[in-house]
């Protein structure tokens, strides 16, 4: 089910995904009948409708796209439910995974330290940071949990996206997918300082190359990390939709972008930041509501929450 009020983005529907009443701050599951507020991407429950002439559009809110876990995810393919009983699809929490790994490490070096230091332990981790190894977990949990935010803020109601996804048979994960109208994109969010930039070599008498530079470091290395992704997804959707484009996303994160431009392509990889990812997302394309969510579903499936 689902009703529009006239003269407002408000639309009174069964939620996707669980959330918190913007105004009185309840708990509504995936499945409850509530209203939907464009304007904030929040929520409220049926009870505070009458009452949300007087709420305030910058109150805190959680987003509609929380995360539910679901058992049996449909297999890559499988139509959706037209009705409220079809599964609910866990898009993860971003950058979980690698806080996890993060609170690992930290834990066992403070084990270390007191075992090697039983009177002074305390002291000497009062007074020292953890290895850099170990802090860029958290770093990049961080960057992952602001390309989140960001998509969350600024992508349309069209973009589905999922958080945190094992790579089946391995350790590694994907920071994040979203599908949308033109296609389906991998998200590799980085947070590094400097400015990124693309720079061209040769052309006329020797071979023309393309480098990767953040802060003057080169980094094209990150590209490929990225273009293995690519062809993990791309594998997965052929049976299903091999014409559906699949395309890479390097996302900076506190990077040092200029006022105007700033982004580019390199080996079929954009290299951007959160809010343009979010514009480039918000694109029409060829790609309608229900295929949209059979891919979603199907990646869902495909790789699970890490």
């Amino acid at each position: 089910m689902s009703t529009q009020a006239s003269g407002t983005g408000d639309k009174t529907m069964r939620l996707r995904y669980a959330g918190d009443c913007r105004l009185c701050g309840c708990r509504l599951d995936a499945g409850t009948v509530a209203v939907y507020e464009r304007s904030t991407k929040s929520v409220r429950c049926i009870e505070c409708r009458d009452h949300s002439v007087d709420a305030s559009p910058n109150a805190d809110a959680t987003p509609v796209l929380d995360p539910v876990p679901t058992a049996d995810a449909p297999p890559v393919g499988a139509s959706p439910a037209a009705d409220a009983t079809a599964a609910v699809v866990e898009i993860g929490r971003a950058g979980a995974s690698a806080a996890r790994e993060f609170e690992r490490r930290a834990a066992q070096r403070e084990q270390r330290v007191r075992a090697a230091h039983p009177r002074l332990g305390g002291l000497i981790l009062a007074l020292s940071d953890d290895p850099q190894s170990t802090r860029a977990w958290s770093s990049g949990a961080a960057g992952e949990r602001v390309v989140a935010r960001s998509l969350d803020t600024w992508a349309n109601e069209r973009v589905r996206v999922l958080h945190d996804r094992r790579i089946p048979r391995t350790r590694a994960n994907i920071d994040h997918i979203a599908v949308a109208p033109t296609g389906v994109y991998v998200i590799d969010a980085k947070r590094y300082k400097g400015r990124p930039d693309l720079r061209v070599q040769g052309g006329i008498l020797r071979p023309r190359t393309a480098t990767l530079t953040v802060g003057g470091r080169d980094c094209t290395k990150l590209l490929t990390g990225v273009q293995k992704q690519v062809d993990l997804v791309r594998t997965a959707l052929a049976e299903v939709q091999p014409d559906v484009r699949v395309r890479g996303q390097l996302c900076f994160v506190d990077a040092d972008w200029p006022l105007i431009g700033g982004a580019f392509a390199l080996d079929d990889v954009d290299v951007l930041w959160p809010k343009k990812l979010a514009q480039l997302l918000n694109r029409d394309g060829p790609l309608t509501d229900e295929q949209i969510d059979r891919l979603h579903r199907g990646l869902a499936a495909a790789f699970p929450v890490a």
